[in-house]
């Protein structure tokens, strides 16, 4: 089962992300795919925004985690520029911290990533428009997209 938004601006995508937020609980993890500058570090400002986080969110690319305390922790990944294999890395460590763990790229960890999970892909339409698809796994993802959309 497959979900499908537009957004037709910035503002919007980050007003997804935040009714995302409102239904958070512990583990909870969001895969994003999309080219470079769909939107997915902007998905990912709107979680942290409604879990309270005043930081600047920037896309991890170089550290490629970073982490924000707000009301639950959030673990924010960017796997952009991984090479090879993760078991060195401890990312998959993250997935049972208690905290909403989004990860940019995550496609490219499929295998490591748990069954149970919400993938997304965001696909630009124009240059303000995005097309996102929602796709869960599991029922507490598929209860998720239901309650949001």
């Amino acid at each position: 089962m497959e979900y499908k938004i537009i957004t037709k601006n910035e503002t919007e995508t980050i007003l997804l992300a935040q009714n995302f937020e409102s239904e958070k609980f512990p583990n909870m993890i969001i895969c994003l795919d999309g080219e470079l500058g769909s939107g997915k570090t902007v998905f990912t400002k709107g979680i942290a925004k409604a879990l309270g986080i005043e930081e600047s969110i920037t896309s991890p690319t170089f550290t490629l985690i970073k982490e924000y305390d707000g009301e639950l922790p959030l673990y924010h990944m960017d796997l952009y520029r991984l090479n090879g294999s993760i078991d060195e890395l401890g990312l998959e460590e993250y997935f049972e911290k208690g905290g909403v763990v989004v990860i940019e790229w995550a496609s490219t960890i499929r295998q490591y990533l748990p069954k149970e999970r919400l993938e997304i892909k965001i696909k630009v339409l124009d240059e303000n428009r995005r097309s996102i698809i929602l796709k869960p796994y599991g029922q507490k993802y598929v209860d998720l997209c239901e309650s949001i959309i």
